[in-house]
């Protein structure tokens, strides 16, 4: 299984994270970014937030910077 990313630059928001979350399973990406959305971010856990979260998933690792 490759490892797989999720990362906040790639969102524009007013607080500029910079978060990226990286694990081995998609599942547990999921929850992690489902978590930090949710406590820093201001989102809700719904059924398509969680399919939003699915679709943002890149194989591999974070890179060093977004473009």
């Amino acid at each position: 299984m490759a490892r797989k990313y999720i990362d906040c630059r790639e969102f524009p928001s007013e607080m500029k994270c910079t978060v990226a979350i990286s694990a081995d399973g998609e599942d547990e990406l999921v929850e992690a970014a489902v978590q930090h959305a949710v406590a820093v971010h201001g989102e809700h856990d719904t059924p398509d937030f969680r399919k939003e979260i699915r679709n943002a998933m890149h194989e591999g690792t974070p890179p060093l910077t977004v473009a």
